[in-house]
Formats: structure tokens, C-alpha cells, sequence
């Protein structure tokens, strides 16, 4: 079979899974997204994708397929990582909490599509305790829909797949019964000299294998105010890993969109104005430690990350998670220095602000790690991966600076209410004004 394959990602964020997958040969035809922000950002990122802004809990298979246009074609995948959030543990249908019906309606849209494979993604604490029966819950529910699950499940973490992070995370992922049953990908990435070189293993970027060509934003004053800045000289010759984040080679794109860009622009890389008192605590702090006052992680610069955490969203409090400390420069990493520790290439672009930006890459799963799953599910298929052929125009640079209400406008949905603002009288006025405005809105896309 050497068309590509078709996938849909649900609960996209700003792509991170979406590119893992197109790296391994998949066309991602539709992304379902309900923040705006993020959705304009993968917008822009991937621009032959429908992105459907709205809640997974409103949509339907005939909903996606009309606005993908894919009319009857199979879906080859549907992937994404559902919140759960209700771990009652009273009885056997945890899968019936309200606060799990995310997870119930990604159950839902695969067997509505008919796809011939899934893979849910979701954190790690699903398997630990009684949580694994929730858990097992879903296995069930697709069990009962005709579809075999690969088990045991696997917690497979990003720096065994060529990721300077130490990410874990839980995939779980099955087929139609009767088809080739998908396996978990070997690692290709160890900190184990002994293993280097044995089934394909090579040694685990770093640090500053990552980051270690990046300038020190500190001398370019232009970025106190604007995320980017043409580039300068590199100030360190790049690594491997590095050469291939910049996409010098053209192995560095795999089975994906090249994407026309002008590499002489540094993006993402707005910097944060430290106080005196600050940098003095981060420069005592040793690389790998943690900083007593801040409680900020100082990277190991021959160590791989700790994990890179996203906060939460405006509707949960609008809470930023702390930005590790650079193991050079007394100073947090910029926006771009998470992606680049994250898996992302220089040519994928996120919100200009640093709040929005940091939490589209902490939500986000890193794309070599995706990319891994995705090549193991494409072979299951029976499907040999084929290059696209041709390259891409990125988005309007518009689309990454929208505020929420004009991401809101340019999608035309209604604006989310912030936890902090649900007791304002005037902001539920305002909403409510919007949503009427809305009301007879005929097409949910710009």
C-alpha cells in the first residue's frame, strides 16, 4: 500500500502528536480542538488540516468527515490524549462519571469513524493503584466495539526516543479485530554506553546537544519585547540533534510536509527580565538541582530535562508551571529552548506570549516520540511510508499572536470563561452577549 494513510487527531493542542504522525507517512486530514489559541496555532503549523474548534463531546464521525472532506475514505487512525479526571472507584463504569466523558467520546469517535487503529495517550498515573481499573474500563469499552488492545499497556518514555526529556507517559493503542495487532516501538535512545549500537540504539541527546547552538538572548535587547529576531551566528558548532531541529539535511523533515521558512529567523525566544536577586540564586544553583527559593529545576547540560509541564488553562485559573533554569545563563529557557528540549523543529512556530507558548509545548506530546508509535502503527498496517511530494506554506504569523477573544472571533466561537472571572457578573454578560452574537453562526471555521 504506498498512499498515505489518513489520521485524525483529537484533543490536538498546538500538533505535537499531529507531527509525530505526519513524520511517519500519516496525513492528518482533521484536528479537533477546543481552545482557540491552540487551534490557531496548529492553523498555521498545519495548514492542509481542517481544524475543528469545539469541544470532542459535540462532535460527530459525519461532522469530521464532511468538514475533512474525506467523505466515505477509511480512516487509517485516531489518536489523542482525553483528560480523566473522575476516579471514582465505586463499581466497574467509571467510563459513566460525567467528568470521564472526554475518554468516552474518544471511545466513541473511533468506532464512529470506523477507524482501523487508535492510540490514546494520557499521563502515567492511570496505571498506578486503583486507577488501573478506570483503565481497564476503556479496554472494555473497546473491546466491546470490535477492537483488539495491544497489553499489557506501555508507559514509554520520550528520552528513550531521541528526547533530551525525561517524559513518561501512558499509550494505549489497538485495531480492528482480525488486523495486525500494533507493537509498542523498541527505544532507539540510551544513557547505557553497553547498549549503544545494539538493536539500533544510539546515545540520548542532551542538554546542550539541544540547546548548547541557541544564542544567549540576554545580548539581543529586541527580544524583550518581540518573540523573534533574525538569527545570529550560532555560538557553538551544532550537534546532531541540533542540525536536525534547524532542518539542514533533508532527512530531517523523515516522511513529513517540508515546510517553507526562513531559517535566519530565531522565533519563540522571548526572554524574561530576571531581577538581580534572581539570577544570583540561579547562578548558585548547581546544574541537575533544584533552586530552594524558586523551586525552579536547573538543567544538567550533559543530562537529559526534567519534564516540561504546561500549568493550566484560562478555565482552570490560568496557573504557569515554572520554566526550568538554562545550566549556562542565570536565566529561564525561552519558549523555544522547551521545543527544542520537546522534539520540535525551528520552523514550528508557537504563541508569541510566553504563557501561551510554554503551555503548548508542556501540553504537548514531543514529536519524535509520537513519530516512534505512529512508524510501529503504519508497518502494522501494512502501509510503506511515502514522502509527500511537495512543500508547504506556513500560516498567516497573525494566527500566533490572537489574545482569546480575537482567537475566539477568528474561529467564531464563543469566548471561555476564566475560573477567576465565573463570579463576574459583568464578564457572564459580556459572555452571554458573545454566545447570542454566535447563536446563528452557520460554519464554525473561519
Amino acid at each position: 500500500m504506498n498512499r498515505r494513510p489518513i489520521a485524525v487527531d483529537l484533543f490536538a493542542g498546538v500538533g505535537g502528536m499531529s507531527l509525530g504522525f505526519e513524520q511517519a507517512g500519516f496525513d492528518v486530514v482533521a484536528a479537533v480542538e477546543i481552545d482557540p489559541i491552540h487551534a490557531a496555532a496548529h492553523h498555521h503549523n498545519f495548514p492542509y488540516t481542517r481544524v475543528l474548534v469545539k469541544s470532542v463531546a459535540g462532535v460527530t464521525a459525519k461532522e469530521i468527515r464532511e468538514f475533512a472532506g474525506i467523505g466515505d475514505s477509511s480512516v487509517d487512525v485516531v489518536f489523542g490524549g482525553p483528560p480523566c479526571q473522575g476516579f471514582s472507584m465505586m463499581g466497574h463504569r467509571m467510563l459513566d462519571d460525567p467528568r470521564n466523558h472526554l475518554v468516552r467520546d474518544f471511545v466513541r469517535l473511533v468506532a464512529e469513524l470506523d477507524a482501523e487503529a487508535f492510540v490514546l495517550e494520557n499521563v502515567r498515573g492511570l496505571t498506578v493503584g486503583r486507577h488501573q481499573e478506570f483503565l481497564m474500563s476503556v479496554v472494555r469499552a473497546f473491546q466491546d466495539l470490535g477492537y483488539t488492545v495491544r497489553l499489557p499497556w506501555r508507559i514509554l518514555n520520550a528520552m528513550d526516543y531521541g528526547v533530551p526529556q525525561d517524559r513518561q507517559r501512558l499509550f494505549l493503542m489497538g485495531c480492528k479485530s482480525g488486523l495486525v495487532l500494533p507493537q509498542y516501538p523498541d527505544r532507539t535512545t540510551s544513557g547505557d554506553m553497553d547498549l549503544f549500537g545494539t538493536d539500533r540504539v544510539v546515545r540520548r541527546p542532551t542538554c546542550i546537544d539541544a540547546i548548547g547552538d541557541l544564542p544567549d538572548v540576554e545580548l539581543l535587547p529586541e527580544l524583550l519585547d518581540d518573540d523573534s529576531v533574525t538569527w545570529p551566528a550560532p555560538q557553538a558548532p551544532a550537534s546532531a540533534y541540533a542540525r536536525e531541529l534547524r532542518c539542514v539535511e533533508q532527512g530531517s523533515w523523515h516522511f513529513g510536509y517540508v515546510r517553507r521558512w526562513d531559517p535566519r529567523i530565531l522565533t519563540a525566544s522571548m526572554r524574561s527580565d530576571h531581577s538581580a536577586v534572581s539570577r544570583r540564586r540561579f547562578r548558585a544553583t548547581a546544574e541537575g538541582s533544584v533552586e530552594p527559593v524558586s523551586r525552579f529545576f536547573k538543567l544538567p547540560s550533559q543530562g537529559v530535562s526534567n519534564t516540561l509541564r504546561a500549568g493550566t488553562d484560562a478555565a482552570r485559573g490560568a496557573f504557569t508551571s515554572p520554566r526550568p533554569i538554562h545550566y549556562q545563563h542565570p536565566r529561564c529557557i525561552t519558549v523555544r529552548e522547551m521545543a527544542r528540549l520537546h522534539g520540535y523543529p525551528d520552523w514550528f512556530r508557537f504563541h508569541v506570549t510566553k504563557w501561551h507558548g510554554a503551555r503548548q509545548v508542556g501540553n504537548s506530546v514531543p514529536p519524535p516520540l509520537a513519530r516512534a508509535v505512529a512508524g510501529s502503527l503504519l508497518r502494522a498496517l501494512g502501509h510503506r511510508p511515502v514522502p509527500p511530494g511537495l512543500a508547504l506554506s506556513l500560516g498567516s504569523p497573525s494566527l500566533l499572536s490572537m489574545d482569546m477573544e480575537a482567537a475566539a472571533k477568528f474561529w467564531n466561537v464563543p469566548i471561555p470563561i476564566r475560573k477567576r472571572d465565573r463570579k463576574s457578573g459583568a464578564r457572564k454578560r459580556r459572555q452571554a452577549d458573545v454566545e447570542a452574537a454566535l447563536a446563528n453562526a452557520k460554519d464554525a471555521t473561519p
